[in-house]
């Protein structure tokens, strides 16, 4: 199969396109065939050895995908259009065939095209995560959403809307029309703005950036309120309030999340974000734009 894949640890340039042996899926795993994979964070990230984790080379990035089921399962038959996101520390999706449990595994849209869908997968299995289950976000609360032009941000602005909050998100001037048609209520420029002047007494804080800001937004949150990050690691960040909770959201990956994710696409509830499509074979062209951190919406490789 082709696949884009790493033998080392490094910058973009590490990330190769070539041949690489098709995987064999064990018991309870199906195969199948990938359309589209999604860029994220975690792909640089795991590239570059910030992780830390102990990986074979070569070794083939890529956390969620669509693509169509290559031989019958328990669930699925052969030619079933299907959408998943991998189990940690496990990817391959950068590659024309992964390997996978079955039971994580989705139905894609149907009116959504692999492209489409791969953009949603993992963003949008993220945010529902972040937003109903560990911040239980409710009608009527005001959450401040950081970094609202990127993807997981992006399908959070559009979610809490949904769910009945007011939000606030925080984007360049260039992206504010588009954070607003997703939903926010209100939109701080983070670069002639300081959003803890701007934002106060907020119920929830979704953080999607990190560093500073995420410690910086522990001020706006009134008293009893709650701050979830994606962005610090793999524990709550600490927390200079008692009178606040830190929480760090626990993706699971199962089917019956992913379709959360696909039913509020499907349904007109989650608009779909901006996507900015490279083949392939232009992986490390892809991670260059992500990890410059001004990307609008989600980074697409086109697999077939």
């Amino acid at each position: 199969m082709k696949a884009a894949f790493i033998r080392r640890f490094g910058g973009p340039e590490v990330l190769e396109y070539g041949e690489l042996p098709d995987p064999s899926p064990k018991a309870g795993e199906v195969l199948v065939e990938i359309h589209a994979t999604s860029v994220n964070a975690a792909d640089w990230k795991m590239r570059s050895g910030q992780y830390g984790a102990a990986v074979s080379f070569p070794h083939v990035p890529g956390r969620d995908f669509s693509g169509m089921i290559v031989s019958s399962a328990q669930h699925f038959k052969s030619g079933d259009a299907v959408f998943g996101v991998c189990e940690v520390p496990r990817e391959g999706a950068y590659a024309e065939k992964i390997a996978i449990r079955e039971a994580i595994v989705a139905r894609k849209p149907e009116r959504l095209s692999h492209v489409q869908t791969a953009a949603i997968a993992l963003a949008g299995l993220t945010a529902v995560v972040s937003l109903e289950e560990t911040l239980q976000l409710k009608r009527g609360e005001t959450i401040l959403i950081q970094g609202g032009a990127g993807g997981v941000a992006g399908f959070a602005i559009a979610l809490a809307k949904h769910l009945g909050a007011r939000v606030i998100t925080t984007a360049s001037a260039t992206n504010h029309d588009y954070v607003r048609k997703l939903g926010a209520d209100e939109v701080i420029d983070y670069k002639a703005q300081d959003f803890t002047r701007v934002a106060k007494d907020v119920d929830a804080v979704f953080d999607t950036v990190g560093g500073d800001v995420t410690t910086r937004s522990f001020s706006v949150l009134k008293p009893g309120g709650r701050l979830a990050s994606i962005a610090v690691g793999g524990a709550a960040p600490a927390s200079p309030r008692p009178d606040v909770q830190s929480l760090r959201p626990k993706v699971d990956r199962d089917r019956r999340r992913l379709d959360r994710v696909a039913e509020l696409v499907a349904k007109g509830a989650v608009p779909l974000p901006h996507i900015v499509e490279y083949p392939l074979a232009k992986a490390a062209e892809a991670h260059r734009v992500s990890e410059a951190r001004h990307l609008r919406g989600k980074l697409v490789l086109r697999v077939r």
